[in-house]
Parts: C-alpha cells; structure tokens; sequence
C-alpha cells in the first residue's frame, strides 16, 4: 500500500509512471526478507543529503550480504532525473532499494550475482512546522548485531519497530521510547532522539544497536558549528525526565519537538526551533 500520491518507480533502467510491480513471489526478497532501502527528501527544489542516502544504501545491501549494483554517483543522477517530473515546491520521499532474487543450494544465503533494484519516488507532505509527538515508554527494545542486520537499513528490522508502535500507540501515545539491550535509551521507533538540559544538547551514542542517521549526523554538526555543545553519551531514561527539551531527528520531519515522554511534559523550546531553522539554512546553503 502506497503512503503517498503522484508515484513513480525506476526499475530495470527506466522511469515508470506509477506504483509499479517490481518483486516476483519466488524472489529471495520476497520470502526471505532480504530487503534494504533508503530514505532521502527532496524539498522545495533542495535534496539534502542525497548522496550520503545513496551511498548508506549501497552499505546496506552488502550488510545484508546483497551485491549493490548502482554507483552512488549514478543514483543520485537517476533520482535527479525522476524528480524532475515533479514541481519545484513539491515535497517528495525518496527511496532507492534493494533485495536479492536468488538464493544459494539451501535458499538462505542471497546469491551474490543477482540483486534487483529500483526507486521509488511518493509525493509526501512535510509535517506542519507545529507539529509534536508524545513518546511511550515499550517492552519491545532494539537487537545487536549478533542477533540482527542492525548496520543495515534493512526491511526485516521493521515489524520489531511496528510492534513498539503499536504498543504505545494503544495507550495514547504517538511514538515510543527504545532502550538498547542493556536498557539504556537508543532512539524512538522511527527516529533519533535529542534532549536538551541547561542549553547543553545530549544524544544516545551510536553503540551498534540503532541507525546513527544521517540527518542526526547533520544536526550534531550544524549545532557545533552555531556553538551549541553537544554531547553522545550513555543516557538513561530518568536522564529524560530532567530534560527541558527533547526533540526527535529523522528524514521524514527533520525535527519533530517531543511534549510528552509518558506523564513528563516538555516544552517546545529554543534549542529545538534553532535546530530546525538551522537544517534549512544549511540545506539551502549546501544547493
């Protein structure tokens, strides 16, 4: 099922109007879940990041013991040349992926030689500059790498993500909070996650159990440029709890401020709103 409107797909060298069949019921992807993807945004004519989602995207696929077959540069000229059937103010989420077709003698192992491809392109809104989310504590918590493809974007780590989702979600929430294995807090379900104590911003450090993302990657960066110090350290969830500010980092919204982490309220302070404004001014510089 389609998350947003005026679909088109890249598949087997060319541009496709439309939500195009791409996956076989006997290719290796579609039974085994060996999938990996990417997300990127292209936003009033700017695509932030773009060749750093393509290149993350190639890294995924040989996590997942899948060959990338599409260059980082050549992708990115391919998703220029798609996103150029879409008008300059359009919103629009940007996915490369990969999934392997053939199996070895026992099915398990992708074969090395075979791997399909393809982009899709979905017309999706940004979130409204306003909008917030609340976060629920989950029994559910993310896997490390002996036990899961956690160095990869991979599609087989998602229904562990829904699951958190839809645990919070029934008791009112609209994201979850996720420890690691440990117990420490690794990020939401959807994204990284920001608190800010006495101006001075705090993030989990990447430990091998989530996605450090590249859209956090650029936060951290922009904020020590501005001179805001941040640190990546172990945080604890009572950490939260004496937060001024929290705030979440993905691809999807960039910035989504945090009010509510289960009965503690936030503000929507400074520090996340400079952040916002922040990205853009960056995104716009870097075009």
């Amino acid at each position: 099922m389609a998350t947003g409107t005026h679909i088109r797909t890249y598949f087997q060298g060319q541009w496709h109007d439309g939500d195009l069949p791409i996956m076989r019921a006997a290719d290796h992807g579609a039974w085994l879940g060996s999938t990996v993807f990417d997300g990127a945004r292209f936003v009033n004519g700017l695509a932030p990041d773009l060749d750093l989602h393509c290149a993350r995207v190639n890294r995924s696929a040989s996590a997942l013991m899948i060959t990338p077959t599409v260059s980082t540069e050549n992708m990115v000229a391919i998703i220029q040349d798609g996103l150029g059937a879409y008008a300059h103010q359009a919103a629009v989420y940007i996915r490369p992926m990969y999934w392997g077709i053939d199996g070895d003698a026992t099915a398990i192992v992708p074969r090395a030689d075979t791997t399909g491809f393809a982009i899709c392109l979905e017309a999706i809104p940004m979130a409204p500059p306003d909008a917030t989310t609340t976060l629920g504590r989950t029994r559910f918590c993310r896997p490390v790498l002996e036990s899961s493809v956690v160095n990869a974007k991979a599609g087989c780590l998602y229904p562990n993500n829904a699951r958190m989702l839809t645990e919070v979600r029934a008791r009112g929430f609209g994201n979850a909070l996720v420890a690691d294995a440990l117990g420490n807090v690794a990020e939401s379900a959807t994204a990284n996650v920001f608190m800010v104590r006495d101006g001075v911003v705090l993030t989990p450090i990447a430990n091998g159990t989530f996605l450090a993302g590249i859209t956090r990657a650029r936060h951290i960066a922009n904020m020590r440029a501005d001179g805001i110090t941040v640190h990546e350290t172990v945080l604890g969830f009572d950490d939260f709890r004496t937060a001024d500010e929290v705030f979440l980092s993905g691809n999807m919204a960039k910035v989504t401020p945090v009010t509510a982490i289960e009965d503690q309220e936030y503000q929507v302070g400074p520090v996340t709103r400079r952040v916002r404004d922040m990205y853009w001014d960056w995104a716009a510089s870097a075009a």
